[in-house]
C-alpha cells in the first residue's frame, strides 16, 4: 500500500513529524494518517513515544522497529517495481504519440 510505504519512508526520515504535517505532506486527511499510524503500530512496524515539546503540549515521535525497517525495504522494492512499470508504459505511450504526430505531419505535407 502506497500510504504505508510513504508514511514509513517519512517517519524514517523525520520521526518527530506531527500527524498534521504528515497529512499535509502526503496530501491525505489527518484521519487517514491517524488510522494508518495506529495500524502500523498494531502490526509492530512503528513504535510511538510521547514527549513534551517546548509549548508544554504532548507530542509524539514515531520510530521504525526492526520489522518496520524490513517492511519498508519490501515496500520500497514493490513501489520501485510498480513505478518502473508505470514509467515504461508512459514511455511507450509517448513513443506512440510521437509516431502518430509524425504520420499526421507527413499526411499534411503530402496534401
Amino acid at each position: 500500500m502506497d500510504a504505508h510505504y510513504l508514511i514509513l519512508k517519512t517517519l524514517n526520515e523525520t520521526p518527530n513529524i506531527s500527524q498534521r504535517l504528515l497529512a499535509e505532506k502526503m496530501g491525505i486527511s489527518l484521519g487517514k494518517v491517524n488510522f494508518c499510524l495506529n495500524e502500523l503500530a498494531r502490526k509492530g512496524w512503528i513504535k510511538v513515544d510521547r514527549f513534551k515539546n517546548s509549548q508544554n503540549k504532548m507530542g509524539y515521535a514515531y520510530f521504525l522497529t526492526p520489522r518496520g525497517l524490513e517492511e519498508k525495504a519490501r515496500l520500497t522494492v514493490h513501489f520501485l517495481r510498480r513505478k518502473a512499470e508505470e514509467y515504461e508504459l508512459i514511455r511507450q505511450q509517448i513513443d506512440e504519440l510521437h509516431q502518430e504526430l509524425e504520420k499526421e505531419r507527413q499526411s499534411v505535407q503530402n496534401t
